[in-house]
């Protein structure tokens, strides 16, 4: 039995209910990207050594020594099938275009010196390559990378 003077929310306290909620999952949400972000960029700097350390790999197992040549698949052209096997398996740039986009990989013109690099939580290549002398061509923005070079 329902008691006397007992009533229902009107549909004033029913809207800003909604319109409270609305604000915080409007300020929630840039957060969660901000966070997804910094976990990306986490784990692009941990393969980025990995790869690292496999390219100097390939270079010490090289005779005579040599980096790979600029390809956009270094891992699954040079890494995976070197002998020893250098990584197990392809790694996939977080912030490619696609989920099988690899990172990004350039050779200096002689040899020398190498930049493997992410696209960066703007999700653009401003790494355009490596000169002969090890410093990195292209913007200084927001790409994650790891070279043998002095980089910028």
């Amino acid at each position: 039995m329902i008691a006397r003077g007992a009533r229902g929310f009107t549909l004033i306290e029913l809207m800003i209910v909604m319109a409270v909620i609305a604000i915080l999952v409007g300020i929630a949400l840039p957060r969660f990207k901000g966070m997804k972000d910094e976990a990306n960029v986490a784990k692009s700097n941990g393969e980025l050594r990995a790869l690292k350390t496999s390219l100097e790999s390939y270079y010490i197992h090289q005779s005579p020594h040599a980096y790979p040549a600029t390809t956009t698949t270094v891992c699954a052209t040079n890494l995976l099938t070197a002998k020893p096997r250098l990584i197990e398996v392809e790694l996939y740039d977080p912030f490619g275009a696609t989920s099988t986009t690899e990172y990004n990989y350039k050779r200096s013109a002689s040899g020398k010196y190498y930049v493997v690099f992410s696209a960066g939580p703007d999700e653009a290549y401003d790494i355009t390559g490596i000169s002969d002398a090890g410093v990195l061509t292209g913007a200084d923005d927001d790409d994650p990378y790891s070279t043998n070079g002095s980089g910028f």
